[in-house]
């Protein structure tokens, strides 16, 4: 197998296949914020808070996400959503990562800013919306 290949059929598929299971994880976050699904500590948050504002974004941003469509300032925006969320509940509790339970968001942040970039790859809705030929 050669670069070339790689590069012109596989990437545009595991590109794919990225953006739909970080969308189905990201969701997940989004239901349990909104609808204590899976259960949480926290299963009814008020929904003009700024909880209720994340779960919004992470549900609506993730579906948009899981097909594709407005891949670009989709993800644009869910990576800004996760660098605040790192910084303002993540960064004052410790410094390192690892220890303040920032690890995902820092991974969200820039995975999503990967796709800003990058586009949604194989199987989007965007490449019909483009008239892009999907790989």
């Amino acid at each position: 197998m050669n670069t070339a290949h790689l590069e012109q059929v596989w990437a545009p598929r595991l590109l794919g296949i990225l953006r739909i299971v970080a969308a189905l994880i990201f969701m997940e976050h989004g239901t349990q914020k909104l609808f204590g699904f899976p259960a949480s500590s926290n299963p009814t948050p008020a929904l003009f808070s700024l909880m209720g504002f994340a779960g919004v974004l992470e549900v609506v941003g993730g579906a948009l996400l899981l097909i594709g469509l407005f891949t670009r300032p989709v993800a644009f925006v869910l990576s800004g959503m996760m660098a605040v969320a790192y910084w303002m509940a993540h960064a004052p509790r410790s410094i390192y990562p690892v220890l303040n339970g920032g690890d995902a968001a820092i991974l969200y942040c820039f995975v999503f800013l990967f796709m800003a970039a990058a586009g949604g790859g194989a199987w989007a809705l965007d490449n019909l919306r483009t008239g892009r030929r999907p790989a």
